[in-house]
């Protein structure tokens, strides 16, 4: 499997930005797919919002109600529009792809800057 993200990465405080990432090769009929972002501390990854395909969508607890994560089946894309974001929440954001087996993207860097 193949994880392709896109969006533009740059955004000022309290503005809104768009991630994207599809999937292709392999695809099973049954996955959950969503973004991870790095924690700065421990370098660890935390969860942002996944969606399966079953459309059951979660959110990291952070998210209060800021981003929405929608999914597009026909594309196997997943699309994260997160609104809000505050300067702590630059760094690196990675797709991720999980069914029997899982895969990561490349990563997207977003800067939160004014």
């Amino acid at each position: 499997v193949q994880l392709v993200e896109s969006g533009v990465g740059l955004v000022q405080p309290v503005g809104s930005l768009r991630l994207s990432c599809k999937a292709s090769g392999g695809i099973s009929l049954v996955y959950v797919i969503g973004w991870y972002r790095q924690v700065p501390d421990n370098g660890g990854r935390e969860l942002v919002a996944t969606i399966a395909t079953t459309d059951v969508i979660q959110y990291g607890d952070f998210v209060n109600g800021r981003f929405s994560n929608s999914r597009d089946g026909a594309k196997n894309t997943v699309n994260l529009e997160m609104n809000k974001l505050e300067t702590g929440e630059a760094g690196v954001y990675y797709c991720h792809f999980r069914d029997w087996r899982q895969y990561w993207g490349q990563g997207t860097q977003v800067t939160v800057s004014s």
